[in-house]
């Protein structure tokens, strides 16, 4: 099912950190905290969410990384998919395959729908994972080795069909306290030995897991509640993160990364930052 990128030039993943060249997003044209479902919508639910403010830093984001010689794709957005701006829960990529996520929400089912619409019409294939609740957001990669982190949209189920479907991996479920949504919102991986973590949602064996893995950026509580592991790498020690999360941004250049600071703090509100919001499907590894 893993090809080699050399077959294809419109679909190609093996980590979060190669050279980013073609991204999915949607613009937050109907964003709405319509219905609470995570921890940041509870506490942004009265103050709302200012649309067109969300839309200026959405088009900033998007202007950035076409900056950086990265094709973006946005998909149609429809009012009634108020959450449609996280692309990346939709669906990832693995090798040439990309996979289409079973949304777990009421709010956001069917926004596979549109998602698979733009891959027929681009003849593009994709596998279906119909079966078991799994979402983007919780599929971290890096080379042979797929985090899966057990959420309340994540399931053990979908860590064993994927485990069965990709005999060639290993796949590592990662439980996590499950008010964090995804797992992208307490770990990510940055590079070959980069990793940021959150350590109080996770366990100590996973922790001690991870630290025996990667050299190991710990958010703050504070640098959590706004999303400081949910940047996004766009290859060669390149990566998108916020202004605020000054902590982050500082050990991030410490290490030899090139932060590009881009304000969506409109945008996080809704419980989603720079990895949500963006869906890889081509990545190279120069």
């Amino acid at each position: 099912m893993v090809e080699s990128p050399n077959t294809n030039n419109k679909t190609f993943c093996m980590s979060e950190y190669d050279v980013l060249k073609r991204v999915i997003l949607c613009q937050p044209q109907y964003m709405t905290i319509r219905e609470v479902i995570n921890e940041t919508q509870e506490h942004f639910k009265n103050e709302g969410i200012h649309i067109e403010r969300a839309l200026k830093q959405h088009d900033e984001f998007v202007k950035t990384l076409k900056d950086h010689g990265i094709e973006v794709i946005l998909l149609p957005y429809h009012k009634k998919y108020p959450e449609q701006v996280f692309t990346r829960d939709v669906g990832f990529t693995l090798g040439q395959t990309i996979f289409v996520a079973k949304m777990a929400t009421e709010v956001r089912a069917g926004e596979e729908n549109v998602l698979k619409q733009w891959l027929e019409d681009e003849e593009i294939s994709y596998y279906n994972l119909a079966e078991e609740l799994i979402e983007g957001g919780d599929v971290v990669i890096d080379r042979e080795t797929i985090y899966v982190g057990l959420s309340n949209r994540t399931d053990q189920k979908a860590a064993d069909q994927l485990q069965r479907l990709l005999n060639q991996f290993n796949v590592i479920p990662i439980p996590f306290k499950e008010k964090y949504l995804h797992l992208d919102c307490v770990f990510n991986v940055v590079s070959s030995e980069v990793a940021i973590i959150y350590p109080d949602a996770l366990t100590q064996k996973d922790i001690d897991f991870f630290a025996s893995r990667y050299d190991l950026i710990e958010v703050s509580e504070e640098e959590q509640f706004q999303l400081g592991t949910n940047v996004l790498s766009i290859g060669n020690k390149r990566v998108l993160s916020l202004p605020v999360n000054e902590n982050v941004n500082k050990q991030l250049r410490a290490r030899g990364f090139q932060v590009i600071e881009v304000d969506i703090t409109e945008i996080i509100k809704s419980g989603g930052s720079f990895r949500c919001c963006t869906l890889p499907i081509l990545r190279e590894n120069y």
